[in-house]
């Protein structure tokens, strides 16, 4: 027996090997397909499933080019309905994998059709779950994604409350715990860094499975649960529709363009010129009303959160040799009209003598400086509980998750000093700003973490999981 976990940091993100005697499985595998079918090919193996714990509304899975390009059949949770070929398990019903058995448990709550796979050995012992968003560790899936009708985010929590009860609570401490994501995901609000447990330890530590009372547990999980990032909704459509290869969109997108190319392009089509270029780097130069989203960070879930039309045609500025991995990391969030990129980088458009832009970055020292002795407006672009656990007595709580409804407020002749945690959400935000005609914006570079270093007056720190519920 083999399981190999393939967790992917820039998503949070799970996707599981199984194999078995010449068998495999595949659990949440993501877009690009190419690492499955080469582990299935080194092991000798043969690909017989591809398992989906629910539709994922994160990311774009690979489910159906997976299936066309092994042969392997999908296999989804009770309820779910596909505009593709696809099995649809019932509650309990088995599957063989060599010498193993996966047992479907329908658990209703982040989605009707969530399901925890139980994987069981070929001695009959219940060996481990593939909890999807069930069970995260140290959390559990956030219950308002798949509200319909009447059902509210209450009545989710209460299914949730009730699967995690009847089908998962009852199984055996030592069963291992292997989530869907882990820290860094919005798909929850606490979960750990760790990216698996024995459920034993987390009977012991998650709140959501200390919860005495079904009222306490949905008290508790629909607390401070900020609004989705506005790419979930489409990605899970997509996921119940099916999307073309990833090769159709690499052929597409690794389109080299010379400067002169780049420009014309970036002028007749209305691309969005997306420049993934360290937020440092990007500061001392950049292409006039180019939006800096750092390759180096969670890249996908920003550019979904900030980008809303999946269809935005995307021109890039990336790193020599990053074009691919960008396209990449764009498909996984469904943005697949990459059309081109900047052919030898940066460089080679200061070379052909083009417009550049630049970004003032300050440091904290700097910015205690200025502050101290003039009026200035700063602006928080973290998220509200991070703002709310501590920030600067003086700074406006600004998340750049919104940046769109605070947009309005901006003055395009004001002064802005940004920051955030560290530099690289503060960035994109100053970015925005002067692609908006906002000329003076001043970035301040490592964010509070640096500025907490200074003599600026800051509040007095709370708990973020308090600060969540005032």
């Amino acid at each position: 027996m083999k399981i190999e976990q393939i967790y992917t940091g820039c998503l949070a993100e799970a996707a599981y090997y199984i194999e078995s005697n010449g068998e495999a499985a595949i659990i949440d595998p993501l877009r690009e397909v190419a690492t499955y079918l080469k582990k299935a090919e080194k092991a000798g193996a043969v690909i017989k499933y591809i398992f989906e714990t629910h539709f994922h509304a994160d990311f774009v899975s690979g489910h159906v080019d997976l299936a066309e390009k092994s042969g392997a059949e999908i296999i989804y949770g009770p309820t779910a309905k596909t505009e593709f070929k696809a099995h649809i398990a019932k509650d309990g019903e088995q599957f063989k994998l060599g010498t193993l058995t996966i047992t479907a448990l329908h658990t209703p709550g982040h989605t009707l059709e969530s399901t925890t796979y139980l994987l069981t050995d070929e001695n009959g012992k219940d060996h481990c779950i593939f909890s999807g968003d069930t069970l995260f560790i140290g959390d559990v899936g956030r219950p308002d994604l798949a509200q319909k009708g009447n059902l509210t985010m209450e009545d989710l929590a209460g299914m949730l409350y009730d699967s995690l009860n009847e089908k998962i609570k009852p199984l055996a401490d030592d069963v291992i715990v292997y989530p869907a994501h882990g820290a860094g995901s919005a798909c929850g609000k606490s979960m750990s860094k760790e990216t698996f447990d024995t459920l034993g330890h987390q009977k012991q530590v998650n709140y959501a499975l200390k919860a005495e009372t079904k009222e306490q547990f949905i008290a508790e999980v629909t607390d401070g649960i900020l609004p989705p990032p506005q790419y979930f909704a489409k990605n899970a459509a997509i996921n119940k529709g099916g999307v073309e290869s990833i090769d159709e969109v690499y052929e597409k997108g690794l389109n080299a363009l010379t400067p002169q190319q780049f420009e014309d392009m970036a002028n007749q089509t209305g691309a969005i010129m997306l420049d993934t270029r360290d937020p440092q780097v990007f500061a001392k130069g950049f292409i006039p009303n180019s939006i800096n989203i750092g390759l180096n960070g969670q890249f996908a879930p920003w550019v979904g959160a900030l980008i809303t039309d999946l269809q935005q045609p995307i021109l890039l500025v990336t790193e020599q040799g990053k074009a691919e991995e960008t396209i990449t990391r764009l498909t996984r969030v469904g943005y697949d009209s990459t059309i081109g990129y900047l052919d030898a980088g940066f460089e080679n458009w200061i070379a052909a003598d083009k417009e550049i832009d630049t970004i003032e970055s300050i440091s904290a020292d700097t910015f205690e400086q200025v502050a101290t002795h003039a009026d200035i407006t700063a602006l928080d672009v973290r998220k509200p509980g991070e703002y709310e656990s501590e920030h600067l007595e003086f700074t406006l709580s600004r998340p750049l998750d919104f940046i769109d409804d605070w947009m309005g407020e901006i003055d395009p002749k004001a002064t802005y000093y940004i920051h955030c945690a560290g530099g690289y959400r503060s960035m994109i935000a100053a970015s925005i700003l002067k692609s908006r005609g906002v000329e003076q914006v001043i970035d301040i570079a490592g964010g509070y973490g640096a500025i907490k270093n200074t003599g600026l007056k800051r509040t007095d720190f709370a708990c973020p999981s308090k600060a969540m519920k005032a």
